[in-house]
């Protein structure tokens, strides 16, 4: 139990190493090509980008934790709601505020766009992100929904598995033939299916499989083999090599050679990291328009930056996360608690 406890807080380090990733390439590459900074950053930090791709693979894995836990789609749509929507709101709210005061003027957004920003389908109905990292906030509400539906609506992971490489395979010819993809199926496959990304959750789920059940069908193994294979053909080069490394990196820390990762500076940042990405974007390119405009040197500008973000990201943890988690836990505790119903087991080798 210890050995598992370690594995999962290794993964709770990574997903804080990975928030940073992305903060500091907003901050410093992207930054740079958004707006221009007054020097010039490391190359490597382009790879940050690729973080949220970690995410994904994330959030995989442990959605069948969630899953395993609650018996029905309500208890599973609450629980990830009272998880993603209180500091999502709070975020949405600073936000728009800040970029108000702050700027930059470009990524100001309507009070109609941050209302509907509030439902996580603004993308779907053509209104723009309150912070531009809400892009895979609107995918990982989309994984979730999906993923709900097959669970609860299968029940097997048998019947799931078929159209989970049928998804796979979609994915492979969507990013092979993204410019071709006819406008009848855009939205479907771009959106819906998200091909791009698609297959991060996927791989991520049967690695949750191989690590719960210390063994893994061929069929899953392969699964999981062309589900990796795909981040060679979604992404360009260095990037996919990048991005199959994050793989072995959380194939690492899942088996248990990653525990030095779980260290409490790290996964502090991997409690903070949900609320960090929430808050960093727009509201740090307005602190580093600020510094450029006060005439001050712009590495100050993204210390600044970083050093607001960490402070906002820790009151809206300690303060609207963490408290909306312990108020569902005190409500789910007072109600009849139902078997939990699993399909990861479903496949044990007769006796």
């Amino acid at each position: 139990m210890h050995d598992a406890r370690n594995r999962l807080t290794a993964l709770d380090a990574l997903r804080g190493l990975a928030a940073l990733a992305v903060v500091l390439f907003h901050y410093l590459p992207y930054y740079q090509k958004l707006y221009g900074h007054s020097f010039n950053s490391p190359g490597f930090l382009d790879f940050g980008r690729y973080g949220v791709h970690l995410f994904f693979m994330l959030s995989g894995f442990v959605i069948f934790m969630t899953l395993e836990r609650t018996r029905t789609s309500g208890q599973f749509a609450l629980a990830r709601a009272f998880r993603l929507l209180p500091a999502l709101w709070a975020g949405i709210a600073l936000t728009y505020l800040m970029v108000h005061w702050l700027g930059p003027e470009d990524r100001m957004v309507s009070f109609d766009a941050a209302l509907m920003n509030l439902t996580l389908l603004h993308e779907y109905l053509g209104y723009p992100h309150v912070d531009g990292a809400y892009w895979s906030l609107v995918i990982e509400a989309t994984f979730y929904v999906w993923i709900a539906l097959l669970f609860y609506g299968l029940g097997d992971w048998r019947r799931i598995r078929p159209i989970l490489w049928a998804w796979v395979l979609v994915s492979y010819a969507g990013v092979i033939w993204w410019k071709a993809i006819p406008d009848a199926l855009d939205f479907l496959l771009k959106d819906l299916l998200f091909v791009r990304y698609a297959p991060l959750f996927i791989s991520g789920m049967v690695i949750y499989r191989a690590y719960h059940d210390r063994r893994l069908p061929a069929i899953d193994v392969v699964l999981l083999a062309v589900s990796i294979g795909h981040c060679l053909v979604a992404y360009k080069a260095p990037f996919n090599i990048f991005v199959l490394a994050c793989y072995g990196i959380f194939a690492l820390a899942v088996a248990g050679h990653l525990n030095v990762l779980s260290r409490p500076s790290l996964l502090w940042l991997g409690s903070i990291s949900y609320t960090l990405y929430l808050v960093h974007q727009n509201i740090g390119y307005g602190l580093i328009d600020l510094t450029y405009q006060a005439g001050l040197p712009g590495q100050l500008g993204v210390v600044l930056a970083l050093a607001v973000a960490i402070t906002l990201a820790a009151v809206l943890h300690y303060g609207i996360e963490k408290p909306a988690l312990a108020y569902y836990r005190q409500w789910r505790a007072k109600r009849p608690t139902p078997t939990a119903r699993t399909v990861i087991a479903a496949e044990r080798p007769q006796e």
